[in-house]
């Protein structure tokens, strides 16, 4: 059987298989893996090797997705991130435009070369540079996207900082690209680092590891870097063979492209079960990037990441939630301390309050085409999973906590302090205090 039902599940899954850029809920899944198993996988760098890749279809390489035993349409999977780590030695980046004509409606999804008029044409690497991509058919440079604004950058040994590098050590790096990148043996893209940009040298940054990608399938074949309300969206009436329906785009995706920043070791995700196994999936490893992911792109990197699983039964709604580590909550949503805790009681007891509320942080993923109808689907998605109306969440997010923009132009995170009790309903009370130490 395709979804790996009919075989003994496993207490570790070891995943070094890659997709096509597509999720497709009708090809074979890895596994299974036991409820409660772990998955480790070696990913391959997300965004801007894929997008210079023309025979990729999605903008990004995820990993094959995984069966995870015992999990049902209807129900959520919660992945404990329990490792992310950076293997890359370097990488490149930047903001980046679309030349005219090298796609059909969408370049992350339909590169074409427009000289023979191939679409997803194979491709080669002849020499460095933006020109060096070219098509097998006809030798043209096929340049779907273009850097803008680049950089190329370099990680310490320890893997905490990078630094931005000059022309002539980005040229060198791009001459070793597949080295630099450590693209894992089974990746099919082309390295960003053969680009060799730099446009900004002798920048030092901060590296943050998270996954740009991490969830479970979609119920219908999408492309991997729109399985999200905003990228998503360019699939509405999209002219390939991926055009969908909006109606389709909401009733199918899993909202597994995120870019939050807070999805990083030590986090707690729990994923909308969409197809039989759920399918988790993972990919598009970020070094680092600040919220909004406003560059379009940030550093993209391959890695080594370990998931458990672990199913959550009668999920209530159709998106993903967040535990982030204590230390990536909004100031106003972070636990309160015994200290304020105390002080709280003597403000119950003056005014006769009575038993205070227990609360705990949760963060719910709200995704769409632009930023307001991303918050109106996070506030809607926290008011039916938690039982409440749309008004309370407003205030509850407002006084006791955030709305975070995860990547623009349709990715944000309503978080606040949400009544334990509600949370204990919905089966994530646990998750919450095995976070927070409640």
């Amino acid at each position: 059987m395709p979804d790996g039902s009919s075989t003994t599940a496993r207490r570790s899954v070891v995943v070094s298989e890659f997709t096509n850029s597509v999720l497709d809920p009708a090809a074979p899944m890895l596994g299974p893996v036991e409820n409660g198993g772990t998955i480790i996988a070696n990913t391959a760098p997300g965004c801007w090797g894929p997008m210079i890749t023309p025979s990729l279809r999605g903008g990004h390489e995820v990993t094959r997705p995984v069966f995870v035993t015992g999990a049902e349409v209807g129900d959520a999977v919660a992945i404990r991130i329990r490792d992310i780590t950076v293997t890359s030695i370097a990488t490149a980046s930047g903001h980046d435009s679309s030349p005219a004509g090298f796609c059909l409606g969408d370049p992350y999804v339909a590169a074409r070369c427009p000289v023979c008029d191939t679409v997803w044409p194979e491709t080669h690497v002849e020499g460095i540079g933006q020109q060096a991509v070219k098509c097998n058919s006809c030798g043209n440079a096929v340049t779907p996207f273009e850097i803008v604004h680049g950089y190329t950058v370099t990680f310490d040994e320890t893997r905490s900082v990078g630094m931005t590098l000059p022309k002539a050590a980005a040229e060198s790096i791009a001459h070793q690209a597949s080295h630099y990148s450590a693209l894992p043996d089974q990746s099919r893209q082309h390295s960003i680092l053969t680009f060799a940009p730099s446009d900004m040298p002798g920048t030092l940054v901060r590296m943050r590891p998270f996954m740009g990608q991490l969830g479970t399938c979609p119920s219908m074949a999408m492309p991997d870097s729109h399985n999200a309300g905003d990228f998503g969206a360019f699939l509405v009436g999209a002219p390939h063979e991926y055009g969908i329906t909006a109606e389709q785009l909401a009733k199918h995706k899993t909202d597994g492209h995120m870019d939050i920043d807070a999805v990083r070791a030590g986090a707690i995700i729990v994923c909308p079960v969409k197809v039989r196994g759920a399918g988790v999936y993972m990919g598009d490893m970020h070094a680092g990037q600040g919220d909004g992911e406003i560059a379009g792109h940030t550093m993209d990197v391959a890695g080594s990441v370990t998931l458990q699983v672990e199913v959550v039964k009668s999920y209530p709604i159709d998106g993903p939630v967040l535990f982030p580590l204590e230390e990536d909550l909004p100031p106003m949503a972070r636990p309160f301390t015994a200290a304020e805790r105390v002080k709280g009681q003597r403000l119950a007891e003056k005014w006769g309050v009575g038993a205070i509320e227990p609360l705990a942080p949760i963060s719910v993923i709200g995704t769409a085409a632009n930023l307001n109808l991303a918050i109106e689907n996070g506030l809607a998605r926290a008011a039916k999973l938690l039982g409440m109306t749309v008004p309370e969440v407003r205030n509850r997010a407002t006084v006791n906590g955030a709305i975070e923009i995860g990547r623009a132009p349709g990715v944000i995170q309503v978080t606040f302090l949400a009544p334990l009790a509600r949370l204990d309903a919905v089966g994530l009370g646990y998750y919450a205090r095995e976070q927070y130490n409640l």
